[in-house]
C-alpha cells in the first residue's frame, strides 16, 4: 500500500441527508491528506438504509482506491453499516471475540445486551482500535469502516494512516490569483494553455460572484511543479494585460498585490 495518494470515502447518516446536520469528516479527511501529500479522490453521502448501503459498498468496491466509511456502526436500529459491510462483501456478521473483550472490559456488566451488538463485525474483518471508549472500528479488504462522531473517527483515522498508509509525497502546494472583470468563458483558451505539457501540478478555477466578479485561478499539486506552473500563469496574465491579485499563503495569512 505504500504507493497510495488517493481515496474514496464514503460518509452515511439520514441526519446528513435531511440537513440536521453537516458533514464534518470530508473537510478534516481533505486537510488530513494533503498534510500527507495524498488526496481524496471521491466523496459520497449515503442514507442509513441497508439496501441502499449495500449498493454503495458494492460500487465503491469497483474501485482500486482504498475506502474511508464514516458512520452508521454503532448498536441502534438505524445503525445498519456493519450489516451492510458483511452482505456488500458476500461474508457473515460474527461476534468478533477481541472487540467483545474490549467492550466487555470497558463497561463491563452494561455492555449487555445492547453495546455488545457493536462487537458483531464481518467475518474476517482487522479491528481499528478506538481511544475514546474502546469501541472499534474495522478494515474490510481495502474498506475502513469509522464511527461517526469525530472525537472518536479522527484519532482512529490517524491510526489507519500512519500503520498502512504512509506518507509517500510532500504535501500538495497550491498558489492562486484573483482575476478581475474576467468570465470563465474569456479565459478557456488561456487556461487550455497553460495546463497543455504541465506534469505534477492541475489547474483550477474558482468563480466569485460576490461584488466585483473575479475568478480564483491557480494550480495545485507538486511544489515545484506548482511554482513553474503559476510562474507561467503570472506571465500569461500580464501579457494579456488583465487586472489580477497574487494569493499566497504565508504564516497562515494571505498576501495580497494587485497587479494590473
Amino acid at each position: 500500500m505504500s504507493d497510495v495518494t488517493q481515496f474514496g470515502m464514503v460518509v452515511v447518516g439520514d441526519e446528513i441527508l435531511c440537513g440536521k446536520r453537516e458533514d464534518k469528516h470530508l473537510p478534516h479527511v481533505i486537510e488530513v491528506l494533503q498534510a500527507r501529500g495524498m488526496l481524496v479522490a471521491w466523496s459520497r453521502v449515503v442514507s442509513d438504509n441497508r439496501q441502499r448501503l449495500v449498493h454503495e459498498l458494492r460500487v465503491t468496491q469497483l474501485d482500486a482506491l482504498p475506502v474511508l466509511c464514516f458512520g452508521g456502526i454503532g448498536a441502534t436500529p438505524d445503525d445498519q453499516t456493519r450489516q451492510a459491510a458483511a452482505e456488500a462483501f458476500g461474508t457473515r456478521l460474527v461476534r468478533h471475540a477481541d472487540a467483545a473483550a474490549m467492550i466487555e472490559d470497558q463497561f463491563g456488566e452494561d455492555a449487555y445486551p445492547h453495546r455488545i451488538r457493536m462487537a458483531d463485525l464481518p467475518e474476517d474483518c482487522l479491528l481499528i482500535p478506538n481511544p475514546y471508549n474502546r469501541i472499534p472500528g474495522f478494515i474490510l479488504y481495502d474498506h475502513h469502516f469509522f464511527p461517526g462522531f469525530p472525537s472518536m473517527a479522527w484519532p482512529m483515522l490517524d491510526w489507519v494512516l500512519e500503520r498502512y498508509f504512509p506518507q509517500v509525497a510532500a504535501p500538495q502546494a497550491e498558489k492562486s490569483v484573483r482575476v478581475f472583470h474576467a468570465r470563465e468563458s474569456d479565459l478557456v483558451q488561456l487556461m487550455d494553455e497553460l495546463s497543455a505539457g504541465v506534469s505534477g501540478a492541475k489547474l483550477f478555477s474558482l468563480p466569485h460572484m460576490n461584488g466585483v466578479a473575479s475568478i480564483e485561478l491557480g494550480f495545485r499539486g507538486e511544489r515545484s511543479a506548482v511554482e513553474a506552473a503559476f510562474s507561467d500563469l503570472v506571465t500569461a496574465l500580464i501579457s494579456h494585460a488583465l487586472e489580477f491579485e497574487c494569493l499566497q499563503e504565508e504564516d497562515d495569512s494571505v498576501l495580497r498585490q494587485t497587479v494590473v
